[in-house]
């Protein structure tokens, strides 16, 4: 069935816990999965212990938030299989100053319009890493304002053309710096839903300094994207994946784990690209060393 390999839990902006989200995988018939929580990590260990109970595997990610500073738009870089995970956690808990700072903005802005406490609006947080527009569209759904997350108040707060929202955009590390930090990490770098925030603009920065792979299958991408995405790929001979992008009851459309995949050949070079990187390394360093060693003759 390939693999869901972008998935949240309670710890950044789902709505499921680990367990309850690798249970779901196990429901859904979907062998693999990879753990992609906003700049944070704290998921990684204690997922690959239950997926290995259940039999599901559990691919170990993260992510990562980043601001081209070039175009000004926000852009995510997927990192999976970090063999150094601590070293980036600094990035993390930078990334997650910068939201919880745009957030308790917003929040004391809903607060000044609505009955609803920063406090209460924590409260429905419980369990995560950080506050997410997510969990002030519940609170304001708890106090009966309105019945949907994304709906007319979703946009009248935080779509940035409507006069009067509230909404504030994190400044986040530059993309360079966010890839060179996945790359010090011993993790590999994909280009996260590159259509939902038009980020095609940023792939010339990306690959020149080692970009890894792209998203290819992703629920905001159409037919012709996916299409358009995988010449990208084939041409600058990048790794291709995919998933749901699984938020759960924070979902922007209604789409269940697995519903979205990288097949199993894609899934496949994902587990093994780091090892094929190190045989052509290898290769390389000994043609140059009998290169070098011809030219001493």
């Amino acid at each position: 069935m390939g693999g869901d390999l972008h998935c949240h839990t309670k710890l950044s902006d789902g709505s499921l816990g680990i367990e309850d989200l690798i249970t779901l995988a196990k429901k859904r018939e979907v062998g693999t999965i990879a753990i992609t929580d906003h700049d944070c990590l704290a998921g990684t260990v204690r997922g690959k212990i239950i997926g290995d109970r259940f039999g599901v595997q559990v691919i170990p990610g993260v992510e990562l938030s980043a601001t081209d500073t070039e175009t000004g738009k926000n852009v995510h870089l997927l990192c999976y299989l970090p063999e150094f995970p601590d070293r980036l956690e600094g990035l993390c808990h930078r990334n997650s100053l910068v939201r919880k700072k745009a957030a308790h903005y917003m929040m004391l802005q809903v607060a000044k319009r609505y009955p609803v406490t920063a406090e209460f609006i924590v409260k429905c947080a419980t369990g995560s890493t950080n506050i997410y527009k997510q969990h002030i569209m519940q609170a304001l759904m708890e106090c009966g304002f309105t019945t949907e997350i994304y709906g007319e108040l979703y946009r009248k707060l935080f779509d940035k053309s409507v006069p009067g929202n509230i909404a504030v955009t994190p400044k986040y590390a530059d993309i360079i710096e966010v890839l060179t930090a996945i790359h010090d990490a011993g993790g590999i770098a994909v280009l996260a839903h590159p259509f939902l925030f038009d980020n095609l603009d940023s792939l010339p920065r990306l690959l020149e300094n080692g970009l890894d792979g792209i998203e290819v299958w992703h629920p905001s991408a159409t037919e012709a994207q996916q299409a358009e995405l995988k010449k990208l790929a084939a041409k600058n001979k990048l790794l291709m994946t995919g998933g749901t992008d699984f938020h759960g009851l924070y979902n922007f459309n209604t789409v269940s784990l697995g519903d979205v995949t990288a097949p199993d050949d894609a899934v496949s070079k994902l587990l093994g690209y780091k090892a094929k990187q190190k045989r052509l390394a290898k290769k390389a360093q000994k043609a140059a060393e009998a290169a070098a060693s011809g030219a001493t003759v």
